[in-house]
């Protein structure tokens, strides 16, 4: 059996952390061939309280950072050959789903593949919880940029293996059947706690468009890897510019970036235009009322 890493940045939610860690205990087929590696803000004194000895568990104390940084330190810890993103607010609910995943490892002889559970909410639209073999983290180089600061990381993943696809390698499989029930406020499941407050649920939209060049770079890296051809370099790109203030130079490059994307198939260009472009005048129209501004982004994310 591979080893699995599984990364898990968490804060204030040690409740919730006993509740995942009972789940994976019951649900994991081999876990001497697991490991958990937690990040804890060194000023949250609830992480001094998190333990377990039926799985390997690794924390590491340090500074409040994005959380793309706090993926990026957890995987440089990792000894998994698969990585998988987890938040604190799931539930495992499939018995042996470690093996499921090794099952469809062996498969993939060039080890460049994404998967992702059913979390029983948005489902098959988003990779919530991706999961990548150790050798694509490597070839990606910067799987989870550390430009993300709460959100965006998994589309970021799910975008690259879009273009990887339309290069002719499909490589993204959907585990309908190995189920990892996120408990999201959003979904109904949970209150609206501190650590869901204090994250910004729109200022991540920009990164994302503006790391686009950075997924078509990383998408040929992975082309060039399963076709046995020398790796492009990745090239060196400056951070991600401030969002303009006017609407309509905003819109004129959400047109140009996503319209005007050559490398996705029309109707993928066409839904990311109309998704974040929903996102952009919703949270124009609802930013004093963050109720409501929660309430219209589901509603986007389900028509997505």
């Amino acid at each position: 059996m591979a080893r699995i890493s599984l990364l898990l940045p968490t804060r204030g939610r040690a409740r919730l952390i006993r509740r995942l860690f009972d789940s994976v205990a019951m649900c994991t087929n081999r876990l001497e061939d697991l490991e958990i590696i937690l990040y804890l803000d060194d000023d949250d004194e609830t992480g001094q309280e998190i333990s377990d000895d039926r799985f390997s568990l690794l924390k590491i104390f340090g500074p409040r950072l994005s959380m793309g940084a706090y993926n990026t330190i957890c995987l440089g810890r990792a000894s998994g050959d698969y990585i998988m993103l987890m938040n604190d607010d799931v539930i495992v609910r499939t018995s042996a789903w470690d093996r499921k995943v090794a099952e469809l490892g062996r498969t993939i002889s060039d080890g460049i593949f994404l998967a992702y559970p059913n979390d029983l909410h948005i489902g098959k639209r988003m990779c919530t919880f991706p999961i990548l073999t150790k050798k694509a983290c490597e070839l990606l180089l910067r799987p989870y940029p550390e430009e993300y600061k709460t959100h965006f990381i998994d589309w970021h993943i799910l975008d690259i293996f879009k273009r990887l696809r339309a290069m002719g390698h499909a490589r993204i499989f959907y585990l309908e059947d190995v189920v990892f029930e996120h408990c999201h406020y959003m979904a109904g499941k949970a209150e609206f706690d501190a650590t869901y407050k204090s994250k910004d649920y729109y200022q991540d939209d920009w990164n994302f468009l503006s790391l686009r060049p950075l997924r078509q770079q990383m998408a040929e890296r992975l082309a060039a890897s399963i076709a046995g051809r020398p790796i492009p370099d990745l090239q060196f790109l400056p951070a991600p510019a401030q969002r303009p203030d006017k609407t309509l130079t905003v819109l004129r490059r959400y047109i140009s970036e996503y319209l005007g994307d050559s490398v996705l198939p029309m109707e993928e260009r066409v839904r990311l235009f109309i998704w974040l472009t929903g996102r952009y005048l919703r949270h124009q129209k609802y930013l004093p009322e963050k109720k409501s501004s929660r309430k219209a982004n589901q509603e986007l994310n389900n028509l997505w």
